[in-house]
């Protein structure tokens, strides 16, 4: 991993660290605009805006072990090279007993970091929230795609391990496959419910957001939600047990981005505000 400015609050170092983020900058398979590998430089440069402090979650980032592991030295041209060092990468980071997130990037990143939790964590389930429904069998011909990364995610996890919610755009086949296998969350009062006790892994691509909130993305879709709306989704998983995720598909203009950087840095935070909460009870309950 290479050295650079580091997110907002993070100067704990990797070992000993709760959790861990690690840029991941592969834009490969991007079919409309590449730059998503720009993503994690751009989330870091406007984290800077951001106070170290939530008050939705009345925490600090001063109050926790925050590392920043820099960004993996990955090549676009070479998914297999890129997808075995992010899987390595989240499988020493989960074995040291901190959470990792994952800052994109596209969305096919997700594909071996789940991987990687779903060999620890055997019942995980995979929430995406998206715009897209990346179900597709195949795209362009190719099976490894930020169109086709949930279909490969739910072989992993199996149909009852993947949860999609905020999907407003997909093929005929997509919908009709996310229906059979019954993978839309339509209500987010049913998301403990159908979670449980099981490891959760969050996997946020912010397309989901509208376009006039967040244009720098690879595949922007008009009629999504507001950045308070996608609050709401985050403060929904408090209390689930969180063990990693990711936020993927920004995509700078150019340079470090516009503004809507500063929204990808901020859902950043509330993730790992999020992710560290839920560290924090798994540990309480553990000692009981």
């Amino acid at each position: 991993m290479n050295s650079q400015v580091r997110y907002l609050g993070a100067d704990s170092a990797v070992e000993g660290a709760d959790v861990v983020l690690v840029g991941v900058p592969f834009d490969g398979t991007a079919s409309f605009r590449p730059g998503a590998r720009f993503g994690p430089q751009g989330i870091r440069f406007w984290s800077d805006v951001l106070e170290t402090y939530s008050r939705s979650f009345d925490a600090d980032l001063t109050d926790m072990k925050l590392a920043d592991a820099g960004d993996l030295q990955v090549l676009s041209s070479d998914w297999r090279k890129a997808s075995a060092k992010i899987k390595r990468t989240v499988e020493n980071i989960l074995r040291s007993g901190a959470a990792p997130i994952l800052m994109g990037g596209e969305h096919l990143l997700t594909l071996p970091a789940v991987q990687a939790a779903a060999a620890m964590y055997p019942r995980l389930v995979v929430l995406q929230l998206d715009a897209h429904m990346d179900l597709r069998e195949d795209y362009n011909g190719l099976k490894l795609s930020h169109a086709t990364v949930m279909r490969r995610v739910m072989e992993i996890v199996g149909p009852d391990g993947l949860l999609q919610y905020g999907i407003r755009s997909g093929t005929r086949e997509e919908w009709a496959l996310s229906e059979e296998k019954g993978t839309l969350l339509n209500d987010l009062e049913t998301l403990p419910e159908r979670v449980g006790e099981r490891p959760l892994y969050l996997s946020l691509d912010l397309d989901i957001l509208d376009p006039s909130v967040m244009p720098e993305t690879g595949a922007p879709e008009p009629g999504g939600m507001s950045f308070p709306q996608l609050h709401e989704i985050i403060l929904a998983c408090r209390g689930l047990n969180i063990v990693a995720g990711d936020v993927v598909e920004y995509c700078p203009y150019s340079g470090t981005g516009g503004p809507s950087g500063a929204v990808a840095a901020k859902a950043v935070r509330e993730l790992v505000f999020l992710i560290a909460e839920s560290k924090m009870v798994q540990n309480s309950k553990s000692k009981i």
